[in-house]
């Protein structure tokens, strides 16, 4: 069985950010990678850059925000195995040979999460978050703790209508996780480096209108039992110290960098596993 992966990224006036991201998909090797962008109208400069560097599948189009713009994406993709990327994001090197071999030996497997990078502006590496597989209660109390970086779903699972929904502008990917999880799809981990997730003063996760979203979304789903917080959050810790989610590791590998964004500069570092507090 040959694995067509299909990348989606949605695009609007990023495009520093989007060269390296862009360039983190066209030297997977061993894979057959489909890129497509849905750029929210950003401008001529960002079109004729991509269109004259790029083999990505280009789609300029209106629409009502990012989530949004990952739907339209999915609609038109063509591949086996369907993910996104965001423009300040990239892939590691190999990352997505991996993932084609482990759906290919994993036929009943519907999604994939894998472990990431945190990054620096200038690409310096600042964390490693391991992943464990997610828990309904821990999203809606606590947050999302899988990046959509490295989040992987069969083509079926978006046939199925478990898409994004575009009515929240912040936590889409925490709700899309939690309808998998309710329709019981089968779901593993890959405890390998797949992506990089830039820290920026822009992360959509970290502003007050996800951090309003969230309350609101708790508010809905769990407003009877926000007293089993603790109780969530220590079970989930307990998981992750199981799983060696805190143990320090020496990581080097090698990413596309704003002052390098044409090659891959290696960068090496004993990570741990925090989240830098935002300021």
């Amino acid at each position: 069985m040959f694995v067509r992966l299909s990348v989606i990224t949605p695009s609007y006036k990023q495009l520093p950010w989007l060269k390296l991201c862009i360039a983190s998909i066209a030297d997977q090797q061993g894979v057959y990678v489909e890129h497509i962008i849905q750029d929210a109208q950003s401008g001529p400069e960002l079109e004729e850059w991509v269109l004259e560097n790029s083999k990505a599948h280009l789609h300029v189009e209106a629409d009502s925000g990012m989530y949004d713009a990952i739907n339209r994406g999915f609609a038109r993709a063509t591949g086996d195995i369907l993910c996104w990327l965001n423009s300040d994001e990239q892939y590691l090197e190999g990352a997505l040979a991996k993932v084609a071999r482990y759906f290919e030996s994993h036929p009943k497997v519907d999604v994939l999460f894998g472990d990431a990078l945190l990054i620096g502006n200038n690409g310096s590496l600042i964390s490693y978050r391991k992943v464990v597989t997610p828990s309904i209660s821990h999203i809606q109390l606590c947050h999302l703790n899988v990046l959509s970086c490295a989040t992987f779903v069969r083509r079926s699972v978006i046939e199925r209508g478990l898409t994004l929904d575009p009515r929240w502008k912040a936590i889409a990917d925490a709700a899309w996780v939690v309808e998998m999880l309710k329709a019981r799809l089968t779901m593993a981990t890959l405890s390998e480096p797949l992506a990089a997730f830039t820290i920026t003063d822009k992360n959509l996760g970290q502003t007050s209108l996800a951090f309003a979203e969230s309350a609101r979304w708790q508010q809905e789903t769990h407003a009877n039992t926000r007293w089993l917080r603790p109780f969530v959050v220590g079970q989930h810790r307990l998981t992750k110290l199981f799983k060696g989610a805190y143990w320090p590791r020496q990581i080097a590998t090698g990413l596309y960098t704003l002052a390098e964004p044409e090659r891959r500069t290696t960068r090496s570092a004993v990570l741990g596993f925090k989240w830098p507090r935002s300021k």
